[in-house]
């Protein structure tokens, strides 16, 4: 629970972000990457002398695991990324360009 603060420690970024960048070959159902950390972000780690983290993808199932469907809302698996069902990846990736603007919240 709570903002992102570090790399490494499993947290979910909050806030408002854009798409990235779109990955078709991913390890898990389809990615979209979210362009955290934002500069203020990577500015605020730096002068803490932290890296921020990033790589903070909205993301399916990671293959071969599509059986769990909505399983894998029983376990944090995510490393900080957003996770849903191929089925809802899928639908999401089909409507969502690179710039589109994403809010995570608690």
């Amino acid at each position: 629970m709570g903002q992102k603060a570090r790399e490494g420690d499993g947290r979910t970024p909050e806030g408002v972000y854009a798409i990235a960048y779109r990955n078709p070959r991913s390890v898990a159902h389809l990615s979209l990457k979210v362009s955290y950390p934002t500069p203020e972000q990577a500015a605020q780690a730096s002068a803490e002398g932290r890296e921020p983290g990033g790589d903070i993808m909205i993301h399916g199932l990671l293959n071969g695991l599509s059986w769990l469907g909505p399983l894998h809302r029983l376990v944090d698996w995510t490393n900080g990324c957003v996770g849903v069902t191929n089925a809802e990846m899928a639908a999401i990736y089909a409507r969502v360009d690179v710039g589109t603007p994403v809010e995570i919240r608690p």
